[in-house]
Formats: structure tokens, sequence, C-alpha cells
């Protein structure tokens, strides 16, 4: 008896589902065994091929990935108020409250810096000193930009047909979703596939006064006063970024780190990070937690905090911005309803190839167990799960060595491995890191601090002396990485990197420079611009 093969479904643009199908007969019968056949059935009893819980970056681009490819999409997404009543339009995190506000607000704070070093190039600036920065109108352009993005986000969702619902969506079975409209009122759909795209919020600490008076990056982008005397509590890279921009902007910026600066990162790049920051002008409070946020009168917030003694400190504010990390939204979903199971501890779903548990059922983005919580990743990942679901693709989405930037004053950019990551997955005595201090050629004439202006490349060593981390500080560290992320992928080995003749006068340069190994201990400082 024949064996039916399935080769892809297509959907007609009737409605109709046409299965194509391969039977071989006879091994030996080429002819036959190339012959497809064509079988129309009946609509699915779905209606939809695809249903996206979430509008931010992931699950935008696997649905207009998915519809594309000829998948019937709809996507819900709805932002609930933060606790200080900050909301968004589509789009998501990135978009509304995450890497474009920053990205715009570390670049004015950028301007501010160049405008004081102009006057060493020759610029005549009158009462240099006296620049200043007006936050209304700072914040009125940002959210402008914020703004026309969710306008274009929504009218290339009508143009590509995918159906957006303005709701809040969980789910009744694992194929149902309800949405509940701001109304109130309830709307239900069904689906062949779901996609579970809800990202996280913001993280309050459990202390009287941080909900009442305590902002987060959810707020800090719209913040309807400029925030003046600012304490972030946190240095994640969100807590690093906000204290840098605000510094940069000339606004009093305080930094309470509970354990370590950047975790998870690179720690001698993370302290030399802080270090530039204060540096900079930003103060550090280490080892210490809130302990409550007390309103006063003038409407000013007084801080009590404790260090690592237990010795208990204050000091009054204007804002207090928690930067604590995130919580994922799966808890809102109900997903207990759909048997989706998630890791305790996290709330988030541990998914093999964004496929959960339940196989119809899949996840991207930041409610994946162990996986980067970064915009790009996520939309990779979307658009892959979208072909494999829609076009017959088998490629899945590879999360090692992805490239990321901390958009502190004195970026930080690096792709794959930190130095303690290396050595305690390889040891010590099989990785070699080489380092340079180097000197930006525009820091010269304003005299700018050059101190933790540094890189380092780390090489395991073998026979290739492949390359398995990139770390680099330094201004624009996030274009000077992007192309190295492109050679380790393309397994980027030293003697290749030292190969290659670099731009100059460039900082991106110093990789193809770098000799000095930390083992040797010889100095890594430059001895001039072209040593």
């Amino acid at each position: 008896m024949a064996t039916f093969k399935l080769v892809s479904r297509l959907k007609s643009l009737s409605g109709l589902s046409i299965t194509l199908f391969r039977i071989p007969i006879n091994k030996n019968n080429l002819l036959i065994n190339k012959t497809f056949f064509a079988c129309f059935s009946s609509t699915t009893k779905y209606q939809y091929d695809l249903v996206v819980i979430g509008g931010g970056s992931g699950g935008l681009a696997a649905a207009k990935e998915a519809v594309e490819l000829g998948a019937k999409v709809a996507v819900l997404d709805y932002v609930t108020p933060s606790p200080q009543g900050t909301k968004w339009g589509l789009g998501g995190t990135c978009v509304n409250v995450g890497c474009i506000p920053k990205k715009l607000m570390h670049q004015a704070a950028l301007l501010g810096e160049a405008i004081h070093e102009a006057a060493s190039y020759g610029w005549q600036i009158p009462n240099r000193e006296s620049v200043s920065v007006d936050w209304e109108s700072l914040k009125t352009a940002v959210q402008n930009h914020v703004k026309s993005v969710n306008w274009v986000t929504r009218v290339e969702l009508r143009d590509k047909k995918v159906e957006y619902i303005n709701a809040n969506g969980y789910f009744k079975d694992p194929h149902t979703v309800v949405g509940v409209l701001k109304n109130g009122d309830q709307k239900e759909v069904t689906a062949e596939n779901v996609l579970i795209a809800v990202g996280g919020r913001p993280r309050y600490p459990e202390i009287p006064g941080a909900l009442e008076y305590g902002i987060t990056s959810d707020d800090i982008f719209s913040l309807d006063r400029a925030p003046g005397k600012t304490l972030v509590v946190g240095a994640g890279y969100i807590g690093l970024e906000c204290a840098g921009f605000l510094n940069g902007l000339g606004y009093d910026a305080t930094v309470m780190v509970r354990s370590v600066v950047l975790r998870g990162f690179d720690q001698q790049m993370a302290n030399l990070v802080a270090s530039e920051m204060e540096h900079q002008g930003v103060h550090f409070v280490h080892q210490a937690k809130p302990k409550n946020i007390v309103k006063q009168e003038d409407g000013r917030l007084l801080v009590h905090w404790v260090d690592k003694d237990g010795e208990v400190h204050k000091d009054v504010y204007d804002t207090v911005l928690f930067a604590i990390g995130r919580q994922a939204l799966t808890p809102q979903l109900k997903l207990e309803n759909a048997g989706v199971q998630v890791v305790p501890e996290t709330f988030k779903i541990a998914a093999e190839n964004e496929q959960t548990n339940v196989p119809n059922i899949y996840a991207v983005g930041d409610v994946l167990h162990k996986r980067p919580e970064l915009t790009p990743v996520a939309i990779h990942a979307g658009k892959l799960l979208a072909r494999r679901l829609f076009g017959n693709s088998t490629a899945t989405m590879d999360y090692e060595n992805v490239a990321t930037t901390v958009f502190s004053p004195l970026e930080y950019g690096c792709v794959g491995l930190g130095e303690e990551h290396a050595i305690s997955i390889y040891g010590e005595d099989n990785v070699e890191i080489y380092h340079a201090f180097y000197k930006p050629t525009e820091f010269f004439i304003p005299q700018k601090n050059i101190k933790h202006c540094y890189l380092k490349v780390i090489v395991l060593k073998n026979k290739d002396e492949k390359v398995i981390g990139m770390h680099f500080i330094g201004p624009h560290a996030g274009e000077v990485i992007q192309g190295f992320a492109a050679a380790i992928k393309c397994n980027l080995t030293f003697p290749i990197l030292k190969s290659t003749v670099g731009i100059h006068p460039t900082i991106a340069e110093e990789f193809t420079r770098v000799m000095i190994t930390k083992r040797s201990g010889k100095d890594p400082n430059p001895q001039s611009c072209c040593s």
C-alpha cells in the first residue's frame, strides 16, 4: 500500500486548504515518485491560523511574516497602565518605553556633552556653562516620534490584513483566546496555533511607598515634569542607562546597587562602565537596598535605605526610579486553561524551539526562560517560527553569540562569552585573554578621560585559536560590535582577526591591533596613537 507523505499545506484566496502529497510507489520509477497530488478540503474549523497575544516586536514580527506566507492572523494587544497611570500604543516595550526612547534620551545627553566640547575645537559658544536641556521639549520630541511609530505599526497591520484587537487576551482552552476589551466586553477567537508574546513589565520592591511614589522605565520617558535629583534603584543595564542619560542631561543621579553592577555581564567591563559613570558625576551607593519612601509636604521623596551592615541612611530626592528587573506577564494569561507550564520561580516558559509543552502553543521574546531579553532576538525568533509554521522552513533560532550594547555614557558592547563565563566552561588554562586600553582620536583635543576606553578578546587556546568573546567600551560601541558579531557567527579566529587591516583612525581598528595577553602581565596601555 502506498505511503502518503505531506509536502505542504497552502491557503487559497477562497479560503480553501490546498494540501500537496507525494506518493512513492516504486523507488525505481522516477516519474511516479516525483508526481504531486493536490487535494482540496474545506476551511479549517478555526477562525485563524495564528492568534498572537501581545503586540510587541516579537509578536508583530511573527504575525506579519505569517501573513506574507498566506496565514490568517489576529493580534491581541492591550497596555495596562503603570501604577503611575502611564500607558502607550501598539508596538511593545522597545518602541514605547525601551530601546527607542532610551536611545533618543542617550543621544540628547551626548549632544549636551558635545556642546561643551565644541569650544575646544574652535566653536564660539557664548555662555557655554549656562547651556541646559528643556525637559518638556525633549519629552515632547521623544513622544512625538514614539506616537509616529505607533501609527505606522497600526497602518502596516491593516495593510497586511492582520486583524488587530485592542484587548487583553487570555486562554479559554488551547485553541480559544478570549480578549477583554477596554469597556469590559469580551471577544472570543479560535486559532489552530497561538503565539504568546506578552513580554514583561518592571518589578517594584515590596516596601512602603514604592508603588505610590516610585516610577520605572515605563514612566521616565513621558514624565510630565523634569526628574530633578533622581535615585535609580538597581544596577542592571536599564538602571545604568537611565542614570547615565539623566546625569548627562544635567540632573543629579544616584545608582543604588544591591549586589553587583551589570549582573550577567563580564564583571571587569561592568566595573569599568561604573567607574566611568562615577567620573562623569553619577553617584553610586553600593551594597544597599531601599527600606521605605515617604512623600514630604513639599512633594519631594524621603528615602530610607539599609546598607550591608544593617545601618539605616536617608536622603531626599525628586524622583525614585526602580530598575530591579522585570516580571513576565504570563500570570494574566490563565495558562492553566490551556495546560501551558511555566517555571514557578520566574513565571517564564521553558520552550524547545519556541514550542511550549502544548504542541499548538508557542512563545517568543521576554517570556521565554533563560533566553536573552532583547528585541532583535524576539523579532528573529518570531520570523523563523512563522516560516516553520507556514512556509515549510526548518530553520531554528540560534540564541548563542547574540551581541548587545549597554548605552551607558561611554557605551559597552559585547558578543559571546564574558571572561568569567569562558573560564568556568573551558578552564583558565584553556582560555587566552587579549586586552588593550586605547585613545580615541576625538578625545585628544577636548582632553576627555581615556582611562576607561578598553577592549578584550577572549580566545580558546586550541589549534584554531577560535574567538569566543569580544568586549568593547568606548564611543559608538554598538556600531563597533555589530560587525564583529557577524565575524564570530562565521567562526572568527584570532589569526584572522590579526590579519585584518584596520581602518585608521577609528576605534574599531583597535581590535585588529590587540596583542597583549593578561597572562603576560605586560602593560596594555598604548604608547602612541599608532602603536
